[in-house]
């Protein structure tokens, strides 16, 4: 089984991560796992896909071992794609990622309470970057998840903005979605499973640079 290093410490997206890439032939591992203690590289980029590769490349540097990154968040339209890339930091708080998250969610709802329902459209969205031990990047996929903003959190599963993302035709949040529902449809789901083919078609999958060097 090929092994792929996770750049991140949230553990829901780890599991989500997870949940797709090891059915499919990856290991996975998470930061906290390799008992890894590097400092955050700075996200300076106005794109998901730039911040991605940033990510994917210093934690890839850092530790010697193929890394995935992902860099993810909401886009509403109303707010002229805001929050955006600073979803994760959207209300400037400190604290817990529970106490954070919903600061950010409160926040958002503050920010759209004017705004009528049928304009409250926004959209997931991730990208996915892959990088080698000598900062070579090996795959960038992306993936979106649509629906709109409703006025109350709803749903116990997922994380971040799940709880406010109304989803019509299912009639329920993200949050409301069991997590193997999520996972098929949502933007993390779509960009792993086309990460998953282009590293396929690339011959890349089942070959690659190990941490220690050995192949």
């Amino acid at each position: 089984m090929s092994s792929i290093l996770v750049a991140t410490s949230n553990p829901h997206k780890v599991q989500e991560i997870r949940a797709v890439l090891c059915p499919m032939g990856l290991e996975v591992c998470s930061l906290d796992e390799i008992g890894a203690d590097i400092p955050e590289p700075i996200e300076d980029e106005e794109t998901f896909a730039g911040n991605a590769r940033i990510k994917a490349r210093a934690y890839a540097m850092a530790t010697g071992r193929r890394t995935l990154a992902d860099d993810s968040g909401l886009a509403v339209d109303a707010l002229n794609g805001w929050p955006g890339v600073h979803s994760a930091r959207y209300a400037g708080v400190e604290g817990s990622r529970q106490e954070r998250d919903a600061a950010n969610n409160a926040k958002l709802l503050d920010a759209i309470k004017d705004v009528p329902p049928q304009e409250r459209t926004a959209r997931f969205v991730c990208a996915i970057c892959v990088a080698d031990p000598d900062g070579e990047i090996i795959a960038e996929t992306s993936g979106t998840f649509g629906g709109v903003i409703t006025d109350t959190p709803a749903g116990e599963h997922g994380f971040g903005y799940d709880p406010l993302l109304y989803l019509p035709d299912d009639k329920c949040t993200s949050a409301e979605l069991s997590p193997d529902a999520k996972n098929a449809r949502s933007h993390r789901g779509a960009a792993l499973r086309r990460l998953v083919s282009v590293l396929k078609s690339n011959g890349e999958l089942l070959q690659h640079p190990s941490h220690d060097g050995e192949s």
